[in-house]
Parts: C-alpha cells; sequence; structure tokens
C-alpha cells in the first residue's frame, strides 16, 4: 500500500474537484490535469484501501481506447505531456497516471450501452422484461447476449449517491432530441467497435458507460475516461456461461465481496464508509486490473 496514491495534493495547480477516483485541477482556463488515483469505488461509495497501481492501468487503458476508438468522435486529449504543467516535486503523483485534457461543457447523463444483460439491467429485466424502458425478449437469462445492443442512460449522480437509470424521453427531456440521438449513436458505435476487438482477445464487454462534454464549438467530445474495468463490465470468455455471473476482470470482484460484508452483524447497506477490504481483495483486484490490460494490449 505505501506505493499507492490515495489522494493526489498537487501545489502547483488549484483542485477543481475529487470524484470517486479522479482529482482533476485547473491548467489556465481551457484545460484540466485529470490524475487517476488507486481509489475504487463500488456502489458508488469510495473504498478506503487503495488498489496500488490501478490509477496507472486505468490510465494506460483509456489512453489505448482512446486511440482505437479516434475515427468515431473526438475526445478530451491535448496530446501534451501531464508532467509539463505540474513542479518538480510533484512528478511522482502525475508519473503514468495523468491526462492534460480540453475544459469542456459536461453532458449532465451518463451513456451507457449493454450488450449482455447483467447487474441492475438483469435485476430490472426480471420485474418487467425491459430495460430503462426498452422492451426486451421473453426468456432472457442473466448474462444473456442481447439481439442488439442497447441504450440506456442514467444520470450523473453526485459523490456519495447512486446513478439512476432513466428512459431515453427522460435523457431528451435533459439534452433536447437532437444531441442525445447524437449521443445514442456514437455511444453504440463505440460499444460495438470495442466489444468486437475486445473479443478477438478472449474478452467479452458486457456493458460499459461513456461521458461526453461539449467544446466551444458545441462539438461532442469523448471524455473523462473510456472503456476501463472501472466503467465496464469485462468478462474473459473462457468462464462465461449464460444463466450465471460470469468471473470478471472488472471490480465485480469487489462487489460480490461486499454484497456479503458485514458491519456490526448486519449485511452492510452500501452506504459510507464502506467496510475495510481484506489483503486478498485489494491483491486479487489488483491483478485482475493488469490481466485485462494485459490481454487487451498484448
Amino acid at each position: 500500500m505505501n506505493d499507492a496514491l490515495h489522494e493526489s495534493s498537487l501545489h502547483s495547480l488549484p483542485l477543481l474537484a475529487r470524484g470517486k477516483v479522479r482529482d482533476n485541477y485547473a491548467v489556465g482556463d481551457d484545460r484540466l490535469l485529470m490524475i487517476a488515483s488507486d481509489r475504487l469505488s463500488a456502489f458508488d461509495v469510495v473504498m478506503g484501501e487503495p488498489i496500488p497501481g490501478k490509477g496507472a492501468l486505468l490510465t494506460r487503458m483509456a489512453l489505448f481506447w482512446f486511440d482505437r476508438l479516434s475515427h468515431v468522435v473526438p475526445n478530451h486529449l491535448t496530446g501534451d505531456a501531464p508532467e509539463s504543467v505540474v513542479a518538480a516535486d510533484e512528478l511522482a503523483q502525475v508519473k503514468d497516471r495523468a491526462m492534460l485534457v480540453k475544459r469542456l461543457r459536461p453532458l449532465p447523463v451518463e451513456a451507457v450501452v449493454r450488450g449482455y444483460l447483467a447487474g441492475s439491467g438483469w435485476k430490472e429485466y426480471q420485474q418487467n422484461q425491459a430495460v430503462c424502458g426498452v422492451a426486451l425478449p421473453a426468456g432472457l437469462k442473466n448474462a444473456s447476449r442481447l439481439p442488439e445492443p442497447i441504450f440506456t442512460p442514467a444520470t450523473k449522480a453526485d459523490m456519495g449517491e447512486h446513478d439512476e437509470n432513466i428512459s431515453f424521453e427522460q435523457m431528451v427531456a435533459k439534452i433536447g432530441p437532437e444531441l442525445a440521438e447524437q449521443v445514442r449513436s456514437v455511444s453504440i458505435r463505440l460499444y460495438q467497435e470495442a466489444a468486437a476487438f475486445a473479443l478477438t482477445k478472449g474478452i467479452i464487454i458486457a456493458d460499459t458507460k461513456f461521458e461526453f462534454g461539449l467544446d466551444a464549438d458545441g462539438t461532442l467530445t469523448l471524455m473523462d475516461e473510456v472503456l476501463t474495468p472501472d466503467s465496464s463490465r469485462y468478462w474473459p470468455v473462457e468462464g462465461y456461461v449464460e444463466g450465471s455471473n460470469p468471473p470478471s476482470y472488472d471490480k465485480q470482484f469487489v462487489r460480490d465481496w461486499l454484497e456479503q460484508a458485514q458491519v456490526g452483524g448486519q449485511l452492510w447497506d452500501k452506504t459510507a464508509p464502506a467496510p475495510a477490504l481484506p489483503q486478498a481483495v485489494v491483491d486479487n483486484t489488483a491483478a485482475k486490473y493488469r490481466e485485462a490490460l494485459d490481454r487487451l494490449t498484448a
């Protein structure tokens, strides 16, 4: 844990926001320095124990996908080195785990695309045979592949709050019909291209969420992170069996442990503070992140 970065502390730049994982600093009026810490969140609660190396792994994976999908939609990368905007004594906090990006006007929704039925989508399907207002065929099981990817947006929750699934119509009410249609079509294309590539590496991307913003010209721009195990559900092909939760490369390992964790003799109620993660859970989670990146980029 000594080498893990739970929280950055730059003195050369003003801190704008500290999210569940990333710390954002202002670089002038038009750029941000995004530092990926080793924090881990689950059920929208930040764990007290960092996952050593996680921030660097997330950054490498995000940069990989930003580059691979740059022909689909512009992204927020500036191309400038993060090390160029911090003081010499801050380089260790930035090296390999930061991105220098354009400052955008973020859209107030998360663009979720599902190719398989899992998580909250599976729970909702069991109740009404639909997910976020999208009707689905009867007879699907947990982890079933959907006939085609579906777009199921969500609200962006504040720190400590839970994201909430919304219908496409609710998204239209928030950002307007033209922009909503563009976000939906771009998100589905991003997912389809990424999922097809990942499959060649033996990885199923069951679902993922994208975040978008608008630049000064109003151009839709992909931002934050993209297709990391923090924002996506990654399953190894060899462990996939329809009807049960497949083994996972993402933080499902932590979620599964937390579902059984007890606080004061009661199951944890998924509010802060989270129960302390055992060292084995920390180590196994770090290993899963490394394995996902290694397989994708091999």
